[in-house]
C-alpha cells in the first residue's frame, strides 16, 4: 500500500493526524486539570478524576498523539518578567500572503500569539515588550516595514489576565 494511502481505521500512513473525535467528560476533566497545572502527576490527575493510574496514563498519551495536546509551558507574569508593556496589534495585509508574514511575525521578538481572522483586519498579535518605547520600535521599524502589511493599529493592554478552564 503506498504511504499515502489510508488505513482501514481511516489513519494515514504517512503521519497525518488522527481523526478528530469528541472528548469524553473524563478527558475534557484532564485537560481542565493540566491547564491549571502541567506539572500534575498523573497519580495527582487520576485522583482528581476518579480513574486508575494506568487509565489517566492512557488517556493522557492519546490526547498528546492525537495532538489535543500540544505541550506544556510556563504561565509567564510578562511585567515581572521585565516586559511591562503589552499590546494587541491589528493587521490589514495582502491578500494570499498570510503565510509569508506568519512566518514573519513568529520570529518577533515578544509576540506570543497570532491568528487570522475575519471582519475590519486580517491579522491579530499579541505582544510583549519591555517598555513602550520598544513597543514603538517593533511597530514602526519590524512590522509596518514588511511589504505584505498594508496597515497596523496599536491597541495598548492596562491590565491581563489568563483565565482558566473552570472559572
Amino acid at each position: 500500500m503506498p504511504d499515502d494511502q489510508l488505513t482501514t481505521d481511516g489513519a494515514n500512513r504517512a503521519g497525518s493526524a488522527p481523526p478528530v473525535r469528541p472528548l469524553d467528560p473524563i478527558d475534557t476533566a484532564i485537560l481542565r486539570l493540566l491547564r491549571t497545572d502541567g506539572r500534575a502527576s498523573v497519580r495527582s490527575v487520576a485522583e482528581q478524576v476518579h480513574i486508575s493510574r494506568a487509565n489517566a496514563y492512557a488517556r493522557i498519551n492519546r490526547l498528546i498523539e492525537e495532538g489535543v495536546i500540544r505541550g506544556f509551558s510556563a504561565r509567564v507574569d510578562h511585567e515581572r518578567a521585565g516586559q511591562g508593556a503589552s499590546a494587541y496589534i491589528t493587521l490589514k495585509i495582502v491578500q494570499d500572503s498570510w503565510r509569508s508574514v506568519r512566518a514573519k511575525l513568529e520570529a518577533l521578538p515578544g509576540a506570543t500569539h497570532i491568528a487570522l481572522v475575519s471582519g475590519d483586519f486580517d491579522v491579530l498579535l499579541l505582544v510583549h515588550t519591555a517598555d513602550n518605547r520598544a513597543l514603538r520600535e517593533l511597530v514602526l521599524t519590524r512590522i509596518q516595514a514588511m511589504p505584505e502589511v498594508l496597515s497596523t493599529r496599536t491597541l495598548l493592554v492596562f491590565e491581563e489576565q489568563d483565565l482558566l478552564p473552570g472559572r
